[in-house]
């Protein structure tokens, strides 16, 4: 990941699937925010969503999760749909500005920004050690009790490799 924990998080203002924009800093607030990129062919990103998901399920106050899709609003909206997410899903389809400026190796990958605006920590794929960890300082973060987020024994591979991020994606030749 491009993004090393400790440098400050880069701003940004991206439309949602319901129409309203959401700005970082403007829109955090005063808590952490988790930035979970994902594009909606993505199999590594359909085995992470549920325990991304838990996350919100099990600390539901004292932070926010956005996701960063990199497909276009009718995909995302869909995805959001099928998965569940009842959290903002932002388009960064069009031009994949934001998702040049933190530039994800893969998908999906999570960005947690504390509170002082500085990346806290990252993580890429899918990693049931990741995702405990990330429950772990969110609850640390939100003053919440952890609980783990991802058990090694649920039927989920403990680890798979993310899918390549659209912006490292070759571009094709215009015609």
């Amino acid at each position: 990941m491009n993004l090393e924990p400790g440098v400050p998080a880069p701003h940004f203002t991206l439309p949602a699937v319901d129409g309203r924009e959401y700005s970082l800093p403007g829109d955090r607030g005063d808590g952490p925010l988790l930035l979970a990129f994902f594009r909606v062919k993505c199999a590594t990103c359909d085995v992470a969503y549920p325990y991304i998901n838990r996350l919100k399920d099990a600390y539901p106050a004292g932070w926010q999760l956005w996701s960063v899709c990199q497909d276009d609003r009718e995909r995302a909206a869909e995805y959001a749909e099928r998965f569940a997410l009842n959290h903002p899903v932002l388009l960064d389809a069009a031009e994949l500005e934001v998702s040049r400026l933190y530039d994800p190796p893969s998908t999906p990958a999570l960005y947690l920004i504390g509170r002082d605006g500085r990346v806290e920590f990252t993580c890429e794929g899918f990693a049931k050690d990741d995702l405990n960890e990330l429950g772990r300082r969110i609850a640390s973060l939100a003053g919440a009790e952890a609980v783990e987020i991802a058990p090694a024994d649920d039927g989920s591979p403990a680890l798979k490799p993310g899918c390549m991020a659209r912006q490292r994606m070759p571009r094709r030749p215009s015609a």
